[in-house]
Formats: C-alpha cells, structure tokens, sequence
C-alpha cells in the first residue's frame, strides 16, 4: 500500500556517506521535528535524474529553505558509495544524500518500481514529498517516465 499524506515516515535505516564513512540513519530520528523536502529518483547518475532533478533542487535550495524546509534530502536505490560520489559530481552541501541501497524504504512507502527491462533491477519510483515532523505533508509521484510534479519548482508552489 502507497503511503499518503497524514501518514508517518515508516522507520527504517538509510545509509548516509560521510567524510568519516558510512553513517546509518534511522528515518523516525532523523525527520523527527524537521521539516524536510524529500525527493527519490530511480538512480544516481541516470540521465533525467543527473540533467534535471538532483539540479532542480539544487538551484532551488535556498527557496525551499525560505518556504520554511529545514533539509533537502534525495534518496535513490543506490549504495552510499554512490550516492557520495552523485551528490560530489551533480550536487552540493544543500542536499543530504541518503542511500536506500537495500530498497527498504520504497518498499516501506509503497513506491517500488521494476526497472529490470532496463537492467536496473528493482528501484524506487521517481517522486517527491514533504514531510513535517516525521508525517508526509504533500506528496508528489511521477507517473512513468514522467518528470512533472516532483520537481523543485512544483513543490515550491505546494509550500
């Protein structure tokens, strides 16, 4: 079942890369009392993933922080090693790269895509939230191959 807005973030372990390794992240800590612009993408150095949607949310940082986000967050079905050397190539200190490497948080949300016909394997879908204190505010999934209402620039108009 999808998650949907009101629902909390189902409390699972995303893998953060830091300058001192690897660092998990359990997701009901880490959104707790934050308000966090959260965006997924099927994977790391893919080609609308790398040219318009890690970019979208980088060049809209600091608007979103001035709508009241606290964090930007993207999440892919990647390994931490991955997303770290993504987020060093495409983006910047203004968005938290979190690896979802066993799939357990798409899972958890409802939002698993098969990407096997493109030898990707099972993946997340490409969508967008907010959530405020650990519950989803707006959520945003793109249907497929769609990149429409998960983009910065659409969650800005949602704030």
């Amino acid at each position: 079942m999808t998650i949907a807005v009101g629902d909390k973030i189902p409390d699972v372990k995303l893998i953060k890369a830091g300058a001192d390794g690897n660092e998990p992240v359990q997701t009901a800590d880490y959104f707790k009392g934050k308000k966090i612009a959260l965006f997924s993408v099927p994977g790391a150095f893919t080609p609308t993933c790398s040219a318009k949607h890690l970019p979208g949310f980088v060049e809209k940082a600091a608007e979103l922080k001035a709508k009241g986000i606290d964090e930007i967050v993207c999440t892919a079905v990647n390994d931490a090693f991955v997303m770290k050397s993504w987020g060093a190539v495409n983006g910047s200190p203004d968005v938290t790269m979190l690896a979802d490497g066993n799939g357990d948080f798409v899972k958890a949300v409802g939002l698993v895509m098969d990407g096997s016909g493109f030898g990707m394997g099972q993946r997340g879908q490409r969508f967008s939230m907010v959530v405020n204190d650990g519950a989803v505010a707006e959520l945003n999934v793109e249907g497929p191959g769609e990149f429409k209402v998960s983009t910065a620039e659409y969650m800005l108009d949602q704030l």
